[in-house]
């Protein structure tokens, strides 16, 4: 433990960014989770989409390598009412706040918090404060790297980062009405 906080006193923690409308967001965010934990860091990701109803395969995966995996969200907008959504996303927000000032993790990935973040089918704001993510970036403890992933990630978000990676779609086969592909998408 020790030698942890050591290692945390002399680390700079940075701000990285994934979006773009491209396939291949949250897979970077946990190939790093992965790099993380293969340097002895503590890495917790935190859905703000997706639903502990559902079983996702990097799940399964990151279990086995003692990384922390919540879905805190209840799925695509379409597939629940407004209300429930801003529940989920008011607790998901309080959820990430607690985990990220509490010094506990090296990197905390917030998984689609820029796609929650642009939602428009519903006010969000009072839920999931755009100000409020900017201060948490800024308040984090110094060592943390704290990595946003999902599209559309507002300006404010890409000009407080350390890094912004914009994924960008050449050829999907979503256009060609293939479903999502177990093992790849889920």
């Amino acid at each position: 433990m020790m030698e942890q906080q050591d290692r945390r006193a002399n680390r700079k923690g940075y701000t990285l960014v994934y979006t773009g409308d491209g396939k291949g967001k949250t897979t970077a965010s946990i190939g790093l989770a992965v790099r993380a934990v293969g340097r002895g860091y503590r890495v917790i990701i935190l859905q703000f989409i997706k639903s502990p109803q559902r079983t996702y395969g990097e799940q399964i995966a990151l279990r086995k390598l003692g990384v922390e995996m919540r879905q805190l969200g209840v799925g695509f907008t379409w597939t629940k009412t407004p209300e429930e959504h801003r529940e989920a996303l008011q607790k998901a927000w309080a959820i990430a706040q607690e985990e990220v000032l509490n010094g506990d993790w090296d990197v905390v990935i917030l998984d689609e918090i820029n796609n929650a973040l642009a939602i428009e089918k519903f006010p969000i704001e009072d839920v999931l404060p755009l100000e409020e993510v900017l201060a948490l970036i800024e308040q984090r403890p110094k060592h943390l790297h704290l990595v946003l992933t999902g599209r559309n990630a507002k300006q404010e978000i890409k000009d407080r980062a350390d890094l912004v990676s914009e994924v960008q779609v050449v050829k999907h086969y979503y256009n060609e009405g293939v479903p999502a592909v177990l093992g790849i998408e889920f």
